[in-house]
């Protein structure tokens, strides 16, 4: 018993040292960690701000600017840190309507706000706004240095109010000014409808990748379709800027048979392929897809699927080349942040980041034409293969 007690009166010390050891090899550790990494000069300057600084901030607003300067870092436009107005937004255009002027822009190589597409009936297009116009003003505001996500907050507003633009247009050299009044912009993701004039070519125009209302208005469009017959099929994708990732992979499997859509490779070089769905329908009919510089991400899958898989025939120009994807991150209380976390390949594993995708037959759509070119080859293209001759060549 003497011993069992002696035993027991070690034992206690012996584990209370290895604890503090443990604590003082941690500790030590991570005070060398933020030594060399300069995470102690960010806390010295945090209580440095505290309480030295004439008019410091809070604390939160400090530790709020710390985060957007780390996601700043990465130089990357598509990265931002999500208040709670961002996070109000997002939630926007999740579900497809909200006050603004109708249009979807990009950030270019040289930091300039380039519109990606002009949403049909909505301000911008009525005021002539264009794919390829540079937003140079907003209101009284340059948008030289200005993000994208704060383009967004001063392009969208209350139903009824308005907004002064300024764009650079290149085509005409020329700088363009409009005023425009906000409206609730509800876009319609996916409709349907036979071509006019030609009652055996159908022709679907998918907008936008929503999770909310994407399949099924494009489902809706295909069942009307169906039972008024065709034998031909246009998808238009032009000016389409894209939007959630799954969806684009079952929109697009509508369209290619079973097989991968789209290569997703993360960070470190890992690869998932994501397949067509095969509870979707498989279109096999003659098709034609219309793209522009304006059709990117999401679209830009979807079309990408479609050539890789010899299921249709692209036509119009090259796509805009938007090849990664960004994930949302939830960091409690209504905010986060969103990173870039991946890239896209085509299904046979070429990158289009940057490059976007030639079509298989070329075609401009010129500046103020009342023709639409790109529409006019689509419809020549299928009724050759569908045995007609074009009503050009009648």
């Amino acid at each position: 018993m003497e011993v069992d007690a002696l035993e027991r009166r070690w034992i206690k010390p012996v584990i209370v040292g290895v604890i503090i050891a443990c604590i003082a090899v941690g500790l030590g550790g991570l005070f060398f960690w933020a030594n060399a990494t300069g995470v102690d000069n960010l806390v010295k300057t945090y209580f440095l701000i505290r309480t030295e600084a004439l008019a410091p901030p809070s604390a939160s607003t400090l530790v709020e600017g710390a985060i957007k300067g780390m996601v700043d870092s990465l130089n990357d436009p598509y990265s931002v840190y999500l208040d709670k107005d961002d996070f109000q937004d997002l939630n926007a255009e999740i579900e497809g309507s909200f006050g603004g002027i109708g249009v979807e822009f990009d950030m270019d190589k040289d930091k300039h706000l380039v519109i990606e597409s002009v949403l049909p009936g909505t301000p911008a297009s009525r005021a002539g706004l264009q794919s390829g116009d540079i937003l140079t003003q907003i209101d009284s505001q340059s948008t030289a240095q200005m993000s994208m996500d704060d383009a967004a907050k001063l392009l969208r507003g209350d139903v009824g109010t308005t907004v002064t633009i300024k764009i650079w247009r290149q085509q005409d050299s020329q700088y363009h000014t409009a005023t425009l009044k906000r409206e609730q912009i509800s876009v319609p993701s996916a409709t349907g409808a036979i071509l006019p004039g030609y009652p055996e070519i159908a022709y679907i125009q998918v907008t936008t990748f929503n999770q909310a209302s994407t399949l099924p208005q494009l489902a809706q469009a295909f069942a009307s379709l169906d039972q008024k017959g065709y034998r031909a099929l246009i998808l238009d994708l032009r000016d389409n800027p894209g939007g959630d990732l799954q969806t684009a992979v079952e929109v697009a499997s509508y369209f290619v048979p079973p097989g991968p859509v789209v290569r997703i490779v993360n960070r470190n070089g890992a690869e998932d392929v994501l397949n067509s769905s095969r509870s979707q329908k498989y279109l096999q009919v003659p098709l034609v897809v219309l793209v522009n510089g304006g059709s990117a991400s999401a679209s830009e899958i979807v079309a990408g699927a479609i050539k890789d898989t010899g299921s249709g025939t692209l036509i119009g120009t090259r796509t805009y080349g938007k090849g990664v994807v960004q994930t949302v991150f939830s960091l409690g209380g209504q905010v986060g942040v969103k990173l870039t976390t991946d890239k896209y390949l085509t299904p046979k594993g070429i990158d289009i980041n940057k490059k976007g995708i030639e079509p298989d037959i070329v075609v401009d759509q010129p500046a103020g034409s009342t023709a639409d070119l790109q529409l006019e080859k689509a419809v020549q293209v299928l009724l050759e293969k569908i045995g007609q001759v074009p009503k050009q060549a009648a």
